[in-house]
């Protein structure tokens, strides 16, 4: 037996966004050069999420793009594969500053594969990294530059993230094992 605790509601994770686009504004100032980059497969929606409040903030259409890091992995053999998603970067991205967006963060071997990819499609100016949940345990030297929340678990934890868009719904989700 489980028990599921939720760790952000719709709205919450709307003022979420509403702070990180916020905040990827003002670092990044010149809104023209910044290309969103959504990690297959959470990163995706999280990303357009993002690209739509800022265009709200600021009145300027950041492009979105998608990128599967499956065969960038170091630890293919000992996941489960799934069938690789698509990869669409709708810009060049040399001398770009490319925002990578995913759910949430955990060992950092994710973004580890994501800047791998990321070389095959240009060399940008700047890499920043934005996720919507920091639960810590990384395995490699890997840090957000934003971060939606900071939220310390246990290895044995799950966080789930569900939105609109994929899931119906809008939360993020703590999963913890019974000690029963």
């Amino acid at each position: 037996m489980s028990s599921i605790v939720e760790i952000l509601s719709a709205d919450e994770i709307r003022r979420t966004i509403v702070r990180l686009a916020s905040e990827i504004d003002e670092r990044c100032r010149d809104l023209s050069q910044v290309v969103l980059v959504g990690i297959q497969t959470k990163g995706v929606p999280f990303a357009k999420m993002l690209a739509k409040q800022i265009e709200i903030l600021e009145g300027v259409k950041v492009p979105v793009g998608t990128l599967d890091i499956t065969f960038y992995r170091d630890d293919l053999d000992s996941i489960a594969v799934r069938t690789p998603g698509k990869t669409d970067i709708p810009v060049d991205l040399n001398g770009k500053t490319v925002v990578l967006v995913d759910d949430v963060i955990y060992q950092g071997r994710t973004i580890r594969a994501a800047l791998n990819a990321i070389n095959e499609y240009g060399r940008p100016k700047h890499i920043l990294l934005v996720v919507l949940v920091d639960r810590g345990h990384r395995q490699v030297p890997i840090h957000p530059d934003f971060i939606g929340k900071t939220l310390p678990t246990a290895r044995e934890e799950q966080v789930k993230v569900y939105f609109q868009e994929a899931d119906g719904r809008d939360a993020v989700e703590l999963t913890r094992a019974s000690t029963t």
